[in-house]
């Protein structure tokens, strides 16, 4: 039971997720990539559920040894758990183990609840331009604008609202989600980008002059290569002059900003709330923290990673480990915060011994004296 709504815990609610099954505990087996181990009697599973909620009929995992003792506790029929686990695990209970539970899981889950099917067609509510090129097996929400010599892909899925720019090459199996807003730009394939995200309008660029601001045309493009995904009213700025480009495999967490001509290569991670500033270059597999944020004109190395909150202002080389703001290597900002608070903890001592004398340290005011010492 959830103790803020009431409402009990559920797992695949099914008012929101389609589901399959009942599926054999083999053919879960074989998806996971694990073996099955213990004395359980379950052989079907009807579904998926966390540990505390799951009942007998359903499928459970453990990645996190935090929770060891909610895995001695759980009812689930079966359970996906690392071999270091499994002295844990129910006599009730059959297991799957796999060196990477968690792995397990996501494909153990995405068996009981696959993606919704795209259902082909064109809602007749869908304003398309004449030339607009749409594959017959395309799914064309509600409300959908598609402008002239834009492109949607096989097997492809824009949601309702969505606008597709002039011109936009939308590529195969990708997933366009409500209000999405795509101008110009080109989307590679399983390319998936959540509601209300902004793709390609005009970058932060202008002149400075003695009679103000003066607008800097913006003529580049936006790339987002295969496997992309882009969350939740994310906004990508088109280049200036060069393309802003997102590598193959990247994903953007929700309410990330991308400035002109950033490129990041291949595997990047950008967490919700991160900035990068125009023109800077993000390496294979960097990962940025919540809050990030990046000036413009830098280079971030191969694997770098940025800590949550840090403010970047210089280059950073590859595999370097990044916090603070100013940012600095991971040992030396949690050495100076160590030293900080030895610091605090060596003042608030001083006081309290200082404080029989009506004295409270060096330079800091002293009510009970009504003066500031300064000796």
């Amino acid at each position: 039971m959830n103790p803020a709504s009431g409402w009990p815990e559920v797992a695949g609610d099914p008012r929101f997720f389609a589901g399959t099954g009942p599926h054999s505990v083999e053919a879960i087996a074989a998806v996971v990539g694990g073996t099955v181990a213990g004395s359980g009697l379950a052989t079907k599973v009807s579904g998926v559920a966390p540990l505390a909620a799951a009942t007998p009929d359903q499928l459970s995992f453990l990645d996190n040894r935090r929770y060891g003792a909610a895995l001695e506790a759980t009812r689930a029929g079966v359970v996906i758990v690392h071999a270091d686990m499994l002295p844990r695990v129910p006599a009730a209970s059959l297991a799957i183990v796999t060196p990477e539970p968690y792995v397990g899981w996501a494909r153990a889950a995405a068996l009981f609840h696959p993606p919704p099917p795209v259902r082909p067609g064109v809602h007749r509510s869908a304003v398309i331009a004449e030339n607009a090129e749409i594959d017959p097996t395309a799914e064309i929400g509600p409300f959908v604008c598609i402008g002239a010599g834009a492109t949607i892909g096989p097997r492809t899925r824009v949601g309702v609202g969505a606008v597709i720019g002039a011109g936009v090459v939308v590529g195969a199996a990708c997933r366009i989600g409500e209000q999405v807003v795509v101008s110009y730009a080109l989307i590679g394939a399983r390319v998936r980008i959540f509601p209300g995200a902004r793709i390609g309008q005009e970058g932060f660029g202008f002149a400075t002059t003695a009679t103000g601001f003066l607008t800097v045309p913006q003529l580049g493009r936006v790339i987002l290569e295969d496997d992309v995904e882009i969350g939740a009213n994310t906004t990508i700025d088109r280049g200036s002059v060069h393309d802003t480009v997102i590598g193959a495999g990247s994903r953007l967490d929700n309410l990330v900003q991308i400035g002109h001509n950033v490129r990041l290569g291949r595997g990047c991670v950008i967490v919700s709330q991160a900035g990068i500033s125009g023109s800077t270059v993000l390496e294979d597999y960097v990962m940025l923290g919540g809050q990030a944020g990046l000036t413009g004109h830098l280079r971030i190395g191969r694997k770098a990673r940025i800590g949550a909150q840090a403010g970047i202002m210089s280059d950073v080389p590859a595999g370097a480990d990044m916090a603070g703001s100013p940012a600095q290597p991971l040992r030396t900002f949690f050495r100076e915060l160590a030293t900080l608070r030895r610091m605090a903890r060596a003042y608030d001592r001083a006081g309290k011994t200082d404080a029989g004398t009506g004295r409270s340290g060096a330079g800091t005011p002293d009510p009970a004296a009504g003066h500031t010492n300064t000796d």
